[in-house]
């Protein structure tokens, strides 16, 4: 029963664990990049930031129409210095505006606030990680100068700390900081008015990630090798396009999960063989008494994995309560903690997936079934007259 309860426990922590480490890298990549996005032609093939689509209205509302998608959002990128007395720092300007999504980034807020966001005039307001304000030595309410390079000169830029994130994501929170939409694109040299809003790209929010394949596809049959209003070529790539390793590396985590599955029914399955087993050749007299009396092999192999089974279901039910019982506790008091600069979590995520629970039960209990009917041969070999001439 300890063993059986063990291999659930143990499977149990196992799928929650990987599920809930997945699912939260997944929401932080997807968090800076959103889960597919509509850019300029060359800015996706070349990665050069210097080409512009133009995300007027109408744009807007041909990938609002797209079945699946749930949010489009204006952004712009530059790469710049930020530069104080003492040290300098190579940063990713990211510029929002109004339409920007901000859970993300609130939940992930350890100090001050958001900045105002804004499409049409600059606010001169910046959104650092801890990691840059620890390396630049910055407050929030800090003035900081940022630089920018062009084909012909530098220009300066200031800017006031309102905020600081961090959400221990490093490759990330080393490079990428929140500003306005209005300045970045600015930056670019790309116009900014009513009619005409050129910006990087257009990030696309879908209803279910689960999905994202199929409704990437939509984007991709009505939006790819198309132009926006200003002839620019359009293409879209989604977060797994822009961020392979990540997902890759994520998706290895799915072959350790099933070792230790594998590893746990197994350990289940010989545990149950060897203690039915056991039980037989202590009750090898019984055996023999209830065949002298005429019951047959049959009837008496189905008691006997009757028995084994009632043991089983215990052992799994008490699995259940202890696997479930420290999912439970790590869920909502944190006790295991992590390196974030190994793990990228301060604590081990734990996602219960009650689907997955209920299968994780169902072939445990399948499989240790059917491996009951090994041992319960041996019944056969058990003779009558001589069990009862050694009693």
């Amino acid at each position: 029963m300890l063993g059986v309860a063990l291999g659930i426990a143990v499977m149990i922590i196992s799928v929650s664990v990987v599920i809930g480490f997945k699912h939260t890298i997944r929401d932080k990549v997807v968090g800076f990049s959103s889960d597919i996005v509509v850019s300029n032609y060359m800015t996706l093939q070349t990665l050069d930031q210097s080409n512009p689509v133009t995300a007027d209205e109408k744009l807007i509302d041909r990938l609002k129409k797209i079945e699946g998608v749930k949010r489009v959002q204006r952004y712009s990128q530059k790469q710049g210095v930020l530069k104080t007395n003492n040290d300098f720092l190579g940063v990713m300007f990211k510029g929002v505006g109004e339409d920007y999504d901000t859970t993300f980034v609130a939940s992930n807020l350890i100090e001050g606030k958001i900045p105002q966001l804004s499409m049409y005039k600059s606010t001169q307001q910046l959104l650092i990680s801890k990691n840059m304000a620890d390396k630049l030595k910055l407050k929030v309410g800090n003035k900081v100068y940022a630089y920018f390079l062009s084909d012909d000169d530098v220009r300066a830029r200031p800017f006031t700390i309102t905020g600081i994130y961090q959400t221990n994501f490093s490759r990330y929170d080393d490079v990428v900081c929140y500003t306005d939409l209005y300045t970045v694109s600015k930056l670019n040299g790309w116009r900014m008015t009513k009619d005409i809003l050129q910006v990087t790209g257009c990030e696309m929010q879908v209803t279910n990630f689960d999905s994202l394949d199929v409704i990437s596809a939509r984007v991709r049959s009505k939006i790819d090798n198309t132009y926006d209003s200003q002839m620019h070529t359009l293409s879209s790539c989604t977060v797994y396009d822009m961020s392979p390793q990540t997902f890759a590396w994520l998706d290895l985590l799915d072959l350790n999960v099933w070792i230790i599955l594998i590893l746990m029914i197994c350990v289940a399955g010989f545990t149950i063989v060897s203690g039915l087993l056991i039980i037989i050749l202590e009750r090898t007299a019984t055996i023999g008494l209830l065949k002298a009396l005429g019951a047959r092999n049959s009837l008496i192999r189905k008691t006997f994995r009757w028995l084994a089974l009632s043991i089983v279901i215990k052992g799994m039910f008490w699995g259940n309560v202890i696997g479930i019982g420290i999912c439970l506790l790590q869920q909502y008091f944190g006790i295991v903690k992590l390196d974030p600069t190994a793990y990228y979590v301060r604590e081990a995520p734990i996602e219960l997936n009650w689907l997955i629970i209920a299968l994780l039960n169902i072939v445990t209990l399948i499989i240790t079934t059917a491996v009951l009917v090994i041992p319960s041969f041996f019944i056969g070999t058990v003779r009558p007259a001589k069990t009862m001439r050694m009693e």
